[in-house]
């Protein structure tokens, strides 16, 4: 069975019940693309960082955790600290034991909030990468189950019952623009709306993965830096993430750090919300407009993580 054929609408609704009395509704917020100082426009903000731990990340943490048959040595997972968080925090209200490892980039916040789940975190290596195969081998050694942060099924369909959701509060958007780092949150969307919404991706130019991917016809090796190198740098996008991408995803788009930095600001002046820069991503492309909707265009943007510490924008 092809990952498209497996990570269906109806399995997707399937999971969401599965979740639903874990994980948080996230609110939507309308506002006027004005505000933003940009031509009025019907805009629709997905505040997914009000989300339990923090992101989106939950969401698949608990698919994993509900679906998949959990061993006594419990799960373990690599992150650049939101998935961490996810799966420490999903372990600790099920009861499981957890181990967490994040590489040196991870925020400050990230390991803070992995510790104050309780999971047994471990933190070395440069990269996603390093964390990653530290976890591989913690997993053959002791049998802990791996929740993976986006090339995993149950992680796909988790993070597609957020678009389920977005569609039952806002169901007339044309647009969706979503931060993509190794895959599993817009692979999700993609999979739910199916064409019915242009999904657009939107990667940091120092870590464009899917960017890459498309471009050679399948994941390769890819920059990890950059502002958002936490989140959204995992080297190269998911294999089983790929072909949704490739067939259901409209378009990506890359947007430099500093314009993250922007959107991060603006965020805060205009809403009083406070993004991570990689769940600040999807902004960054309408405002510095690396995205341009056409006249009319209601477009919707998923603040995908909160996850940072306080900033002085005007430091």
């Amino acid at each position: 069975m092809s990952q498209d054929q497996a990570v269906t609408r109806d399995a997707i609704a399937t999971v969401a019940e599965v979740i639903r009395p874990h994980i948080r509704r996230t609110p939507v917020i309308a506002v006027d693309a004005a505000d933003f100082g940009l031509p009025a426009q019907p805009l629709t903000f997905k505040l997914e960082l009000q989300q339990h731990a923090g992101s989106f990340k939950s969401r698949g943490a608990f698919a994993n955790l509900l679906t998949r048959k959990i061993p006594a040595a419990g799960v373990v997972a690599a992150s650049g600290g939101n998935h961490g968080a996810a799966v420490a925090f999903a372990a600790r209200r099920l009861g499981l034991p957890a181990r967490i490892y994040v590489p040196e980039i991870s925020s400050p916040a990230k390991i803070a909030r992995i510790r104050s789940y309780g999971a047994d975190l471990v933190v070395g290596g440069a990269r996603y990468s390093d964390a990653y195969a530290a976890s591989e081998t913690w997993a053959a050694e002791n049998g802990a189950l791996t929740v993976h942060a986006f090339d995993q099924r149950e992680t796909m369909l988790g993070q597609g019952t957020l678009a389920k959701e977005m569609e039952e509060q806002v169901p007339d958007i044309d647009t969706l623009l979503v931060g993509v780092g190794g895959g599993g949150l817009i692979a999700g969307i993609a999979a739910w709306y199916r064409g019915k919404v242009k999904v657009v991706g939107v990667e940091p130019e120092l870590a464009p993965t899917l960017t890459r991917a498309l471009a050679a016809g399948k994941p390769v090796d890819a920059e990890a830096g950059g502002i958002a190198a936490d989140s959204l740098a995992p080297k190269q996008i998911g294999a089983q993430v790929f072909p949704i991408c490739r067939d259901h995803v409209t378009s990506v788009v890359l947007v430099e750090d500093e314009a993250i930095r922007a959107a991060q600001k603006t965020l805060w002046e205009v809403l009083r919300i406070v993004g991570e820069p990689g769940g600040s991503a999807a902004t960054a492309a309408l405002l510095s407009g690396r995205y341009e909707p056409k006249s009319g265009e209601r477009v919707g943007i998923v603040i995908s993580g909160g996850n940072t510490v306080a900033v002085d924008f005007d430091r």
